[in-house]
C-alpha cells in the first residue's frame, strides 16, 4: 500500500498542508499547473499586534497561463523584509528565543528566483523539523496527460500509488469514478478538530503559516499536528 498527495506547492504553508504530507508517503508538487495570481503559492498570512498580516512574495506573471514552476521573482528584497517583519511580530512568542535562528537561517538559504524552488525550500526544511520523512518530488518528474482527473490518476499509477488522500475542496471537482476504475481508493482529509496552542496575539486563528506555529511552540509544534483522514 501506498498513499499519494498530489498538491501545488504552497509559501510557508499552514499546519494542515504538512498534515498532509504526513498523511502520504509521497508528496508530490503539481506545479505543472498554471500559476494564479493572489493565492497560496506566493503568500500567506501570520499574525500581527492588530490582526492578520499577508507576507507576498513579488512574483512576475507575465501570461495567464503560466505555469507555477516558471514563475519567477521580481524582487530580491522580499526575503530580508518577511524575516524582519516576523521577527518584529513574534519577539514576545514563547519560543522565539529558540526558533528565530532556524527562520533566519530558512531566508538566508534560500537563494532562489523561481516560487517552485522558493516553496520546495520552505517546505523541506520545515518538514524535517516537525519530524516529517515523507518523499516529496514534483509531478514534471513523471510528466502530465490531459484531463484534470485523469492525469491525477495518472500520477498516482507512475507513482506507484494505491490510495490517493485529497484535500476537501477538491470534491467539487474530482471524479471518483476515474479513481475506482483504476483500482485507487481516494480519502478525503479532515481539517476539523485542531487543538488550540498559546499565540502571541490574540484572539486564536488556525489558518495561518505554520511559522507562527513554530515559533510559538517550537519542539512541542509536531504535537499540534493531528491524523488528517
Amino acid at each position: 500500500m501506498k498513499k499519494v498527495v498530489i498538491l501545488q506547492s504552497n509559501y510557508i504553508p499552514w499546519k494542515g498542508y504538512f498534515d498532509l504530507i504526513k498523511a502520504a508517503d509521497e508528496f508530490i508538487l503539481y506545479d505543472e499547473v498554471q500559476y494564479t495570481k493572489n493565492d497560496w503559492r506566493n503568500r500567506n498570512k501570520i499574525k500581527s499586534p492588530s490582526g492578520l498580516h499577508w507576507l507576498a512574495i513579488p512574483a512576475k506573471q507575465e501570461f495567464l497561463a503560466q505555469r507555477i514552476l516558471d514563475t519567477k521573482v521580481m524582487d530580491d528584497r522580499w526575503r530580508k523584509k518577511h524575516f524582519q517583519t516576523i521577527r518584529q511580530f513574534y519577539a514576545k512568542a514563547n519560543c522565539f528565543a529558540s526558533e528565530i535562528e532556524f527562520v533566519e537561517d530558512l531566508y538566508a538559504t534560500c537563494a532562489f528566483d523561481s516560487i517552485s524552488e522558493i516553496n520546495y525550500h520552505f517546505i523541506s526544511r520545515i518538514s524535517d523539523r516537525l519530524g516529517i520523512t515523507t518523499k516529496l518530488s514534483w509531478s514534471q518528474e513523471y510528466g502530465l496527460i490531459e484531463g484534470k482527473t485523469e492525469r491525477l490518476v495518472d500520477l498516482v499509477q507512475k507513482a506507484g500509488g494505491t490510495e490517493y488522500i485529497s484535500g476537501p475542496a477538491a470534491k467539487d471537482y474530482l471524479d471518483e469514478s476515474l479513481f475506482d476504475a483504476a483500482g485507487i481508493k481516494v480519502t478525503w482529509a479532515d481539517y476539523s478538530g485542531y487543538a488550540e496552542y498559546t499565540q502571541v496575539h490574540s484572539p486564536f486563528v488556525h489558518g495561518v503559516s505554520v511559522l507562527d506555529l513554530l515559533i510559538n511552540t517550537g519542539h512541542e509544534a509536531k504535537q499540534y499536528l493531528k491524523s488528517v483522514i
